[in-house]
């Protein structure tokens, strides 16, 4: 091996320049900055915004502690309820089955159980649209602008309706008319009622309304509870009335002795469910833990308004500060 091949053993071409050598017009060639933000300069550009930060942010923390201010306080009535063991009973099975199906009777196999079903009826439009007319409450749910804590008074949107008067006057455009319609009443009281199975403990409810004023909301908590389970005892004795009538006339007309004993059995199973929703107040849910008078606020947080709303301005400061920024450069390179 050569002493050149020695010196160089992967035979690299040797570098035009030597050591301390560099290529004509190295100097001259343009300065590759980095893309990188100086956190002096940084630090540089907000100190010189740090009056506009100030002055959005403060703005912004005044104004949201002046909305938070103007929130009237919500209060939420809550109740715990269980399904009666009426309410899940599963009905006569087996060989009385097919007959009660064919005589247009409830067996309990279905999907939806009697329970699920009774909170999709508490949460249907209907439902809520007979509970605010029966219980006359169509003021309280539309018109309602604040609770006063010391007398317990509702005081009224005079705008939306004349309590003296008891007249609605709010402004609409036709066709319509001063008066609520059941579809804006109806999604307003939604609003306020929360009805779900209880995550922790299976097979329980939760119940929950609120209002302006905490007597409000207990008492319509109450009023739900009983009205379902009087909706539902209702619904169960006129089903179980009109099988009984099918099942009188088929009697009747049938004699096979094996026939009209399954008819004499269906026809006391009708009989055990009018007794049973006659006698039990609590038909479908029975109240563990019964709904009370809150005596403190659910919403608004008004701490949490304060954070979000000065937290916004905070940012919305930094962005005007780096946009004015960036708008001095592109002119000074403009003009330069």
């Amino acid at each position: 091996m050569t002493q050149e091949n020695q010196q160089n053993p992967n035979n690299q071409p040797p570098a035009p320049y030597g050591p301390g050598q560099y290529p004509p017009n190295y100097y001259n060639a343009p300065y590759q900055q980095d893309d990188e933000i100086d956190l002096r300069e940084l630090f540089g550009i907000l100190w010189d915004g740090k009056w506009i930060i100030i002055a959005i942010t403060f703005v912004f923390a005044v104004a949201s502690v002046i909305y938070s201010l103007s929130l009237p306080d919500i209060y939420k009535a809550e109740a715990t309820l269980a399904p009666t063991e009426e309410s899940q009973a599963q009905g006569l099975g087996g060989e009385l089955g097919g007959l009660a199906n064919l005589a247009g009777i409830s067996m309990g196999s279905g999907k939806v159980d009697k329970v699920t079903m009774a909170m999709e009826i508490l949460q249907s439009r209907q439902f809520i649209s007979n509970f605010v007319e029966r219980h006359n409450i169509l003021p309280e749910v539309m018109a309602v602008k604040e609770w006063h804590e010391s007398s317990g008074n509702l005081v009224f949107n005079e705008e939306v309706y004349n309590a003296e008067t008891k007249e609605w006057v709010r402004e609409v455009e036709p066709p319509k008319q001063p008066e609520p319609t059941s579809w804006e009443y109806v999604n307003v009281f939604k609003s306020g009622l929360l009805v779900e199975k209880d995550e922790e403990t299976p097979g329980l409810v939760n119940l929950s309304v609120s209002h302006l004023s905490p007597v409000i909301a207990h008492r319509w908590a109450e009023w739900l509870i009983q009205d379902i389970n009087d909706h539902m005892r209702q619904r169960d004795i006129k089903e179980a009335q009109s099988s009984m009538e099918y099942l009188q006339n088929e009697l009747g007309e049938t004699n096979l002795s094996s026939m009209q004993q399954v008819f004499y059995q269906l026809i006391e199973k009708q009989i055990q469910t009018i007794m049973l929703a006659n006698v039990r107040p609590e038909y479908v849910f029975q109240v563990l833990d019964p709904a009370v008078i809150p005596e403190q606020k659910d919403a608004p947080s008004r701490a949490l308004i304060c954070i979000v709303g000065t937290f916004l301005g905070g940012f919305l400061s930094l962005l005007v500060v780096f946009i004015r920024h960036l708008t001095r450069s592109s002119q000074n390179k403009a003009d330069a």
